[in-house]
């Protein structure tokens, strides 16, 4: 009957993953800490309902919803799960109800202190992490057991035969565990993938109406810009003189647009060279250093080792020009920018860090969109191009931020890209 009802408990365990897999992506609220909490909430409920009773204690799977709710869904869904298993073990009662108490609120404290360390790592990684915490509950039911048995048999001989019970549980926990963090993060992956494609098509679309517009508007802009050269033969000095040179340096802005806008649509990674990806990091600090002054603010360049690649340096150099400039843009003043460079697993490392503003998660998910910017000004062109130039580059780049602290941006790129 104990082995029965566990794993009864593991079904159990498995039904709110099967739900967002079933239903995930037509349900709205599907990733809402509240959704996650009430689903595995009422999971971790059933597992106390339908566990095996025995030692005045009750046998069962509910810390795996908790554990579960917690990573996957926040501190707060964890939170709403655990009052629901409070309130469940309040209604069933029982001799050990104070005991219940102790150890649903310790098992409830681990993943809650490693949750947001847990939330960063991903795979299997966090599917191991996960599991190392589930073990916590284990522990505590073996304490709470023999706590319970010494208070309450003092008479009496301790009885050893409930250990390997408690193994057995802890086993089948480490099951139950296991099959839905799996279950989980091929969710998490199917979801990423979906967006992902969504995002290749939308790009693709974007970058072609972009590229056709782009081309056609360069050709009057040409003419336009060839007459007003000539113009700029026959004027000496006085007004005519400066307003031409405005006219001229303004339609040059729009061809740098345009130019971009093309990158955009497809960045070409043409003339491919060894180079010193250090010296370059240096050269573009040097470069924005009079932007960065006008806020008083400064550069901390942390360069591990002198780091060589093979790739187009210009398009390069053009990707990190735009999103240093927007760490510069978005730090507050007098403020410091991080600029970071490390070899790390066969591949180039650059971290960007400022103590600006911030972003949310649903800025973040929506940077590199074209259009799209945080700034008060600005087209959001510039991170676009960024990011379609490094992942031209068989590299990624990565934004953390949290509102009203600052963003990290970690740009990863192969040492050498064969042309």
């Amino acid at each position: 009957m104990f082995l029965e009802k566990l794993f009864l408990n593991v079904l159990i365990v498995l039904a709110p993953v099967l739900v967002f897999t079933a239903f995930g992506d037509r349900w709205p609220h599907s990733k809402s800490p509240y959704t996650i909490g009430l689903l595995h909430g009422i999971s971790s409920s059933l597992c106390l309902i339908f566990s095996y009773y025995a030692l005045d204690l009750y046998w069962d799977l509910r810390y795996v919803p908790l554990v579960i709710s917690t990573v996957y869904g926040g501190p707060l869904a964890g939170f709403i799960n655990y009052l629901m298993i409070l309130a469940t073990r309040t209604y069933l009662g029982g001799n050990a109800l104070v005991f219940g108490y102790i150890s649903i609120t310790l098992a409830f404290l681990g993943p809650l202190i490693f949750a947001k360390k847990i939330g960063r790592l991903t795979g299997r990684r966090r599917i191991r992490a996960v599991i190392l915490v589930s073990v916590i509950p284990s522990i505590v039911m073996l304490l709470i057991l023999i706590s319970f048995t010494l208070l309450n048999q003092v008479e009496k001989p301790l009885n050893f035969e409930p250990i390997r019970a408690i193994l057995l549980f802890g086993l089948i926990q480490t099951l139950g565990t296991w099959l839905s963090c799996t279950l989980q993060e091929l969710n998490l992956e199917r979801a990423l993938m979906k967006e992902e494609i969504q995002r290749a098509e939308k790009l693709k679309t974007l970058g072609e109406v972009a590229a056709s517009i782009a081309h056609e508007i360069r050709n009057p802009l040409t003419v336009v810009q060839g007459f007003l050269q000539l113009m700029s033969e026959t004027i000496v000095e006085g007004k005519n003189r400066s307003f031409l040179q405005i006219a001229l340096d303004e339609i040059a802005r729009a061809e740098a647009i345009i130019n971009d806008y093309l990158n955009f649509s497809k960045p070409k990674l043409t003339k491919y060279g060894n180079f010193s990806l250090s010296d370059l990091i240096e050269n573009i600090t040097i470069m924005l250093t009079p932007l960065a002054s006008y806020k008083g603010i400064r550069f901390d360049s942390v360069v591990e080792e002198q780091i060589f690649m093979h790739t187009d340096r210009g398009q390069l150099q053009q990707a990190l020009v735009n999103v240093i400039k927007n760490a510069v843009e978005a730090s507050l003043e007098k403020a410091v920018v991080q600029i970071k460079l490390e070899l790390k697993d066969d591949q180039a490392e650059i971290k960007i860090i400022d103590k600006g503003k911030g972003m949310t998660p649903e800025e973040i998910q929506r940077i590199g969109t074209l259009f799209y910017t945080t700034k008060e000004s600005g087209t959001g062109l510039g991170t676009s191009v960024a990011v379609r130039i490094i992942e031209a580059m068989k590299g990624s780049i990565i934004y953390e931020s949290e509102k009203g602290k600052g963003t990290v941006c970690t740009i990863s790129l192969p040492l050498e890209l064969q042309n």
